[in-house]
């Protein structure tokens, strides 16, 4: 890995750790181990290099659920694996986390691949409900757009009840709870 890679990696793991402002340079460097030279070679700030971490996280959980949205099976099926698959709940969303610091959402540069992150999940498992609406999985009167927001925030409410309860059992029962009702969406049920 390059220092450039290291950099960003390691200011990727130091913002899910401890926020834009417990993020110093210095950590950065640390954890890199990468000099202040190589740092500013490739990146004019922390500003700079936070942008690029922020955007590598938002690149990597979108690359993630598309493997999930994107597979075999029903609507359903796909929605189930992508809310399923392993994740490191009590750390938080990588992204929802970022929009709890108010330094990221203070800058419209940082706070703006959070906003597209979200846009591009809401709209991707929008695209999937219509799919199977369209197949006839779910009810014909089943709204993609509304279901997709409501499985976003029940996910991000996962995550939040969790880490508050130091347990991955409400983010299980958050997730368990929207796929039973999606499920009562289905033609079938």
């Amino acid at each position: 890995m390059t220092a450039e890679e290291r950099l960003i990696e390691s200011t990727r793991e130091l913002l899910w750790e401890r926020g834009y402002v417990g993020t110093s340079p210095k950590a950065i460097q640390q954890r890199a181990g990468a000099g202040q030279g190589s740092m500013y070679h490739h990146f004019s700030g922390k500003p700079d290099l936070a942008l690029a971490a922020v955007r590598r996280t938002a690149e990597d959980m979108r690359a993630k659920a598309e493997v999930q949205f994107s597979g075999e099976g029903t609507a359903i099926e796909r929605i189930s694996a992508y809310l399923l698959r392993e994740r490191e709940v009590l750390r938080g969303c990588p992204i929802g986390r970022l929009t709890q610091d108010p330094d990221i959402v203070a800058s419209p540069s940082l706070r703006r691949p959070l906003e597209e992150t979200f846009d591009w999940l809401r709209g991707r498992l929008a695209e999937v409900l219509a799919e199977g609406r369209s197949r006839n999985e779910f009810a014909v009167d089943l709204d993609p757009a509304d279901t997709a927001a409501t499985i976003i925030a029940v996910l991000q409410g996962g995550y939040v009840l969790a880490r508050a309860a130091d347990s991955t059992e409400p983010f299980d029962r958050a997730v368990n709870g929207v796929l039973a009702l999606l499920a009562a969406r289905t033609r079938t049920a």
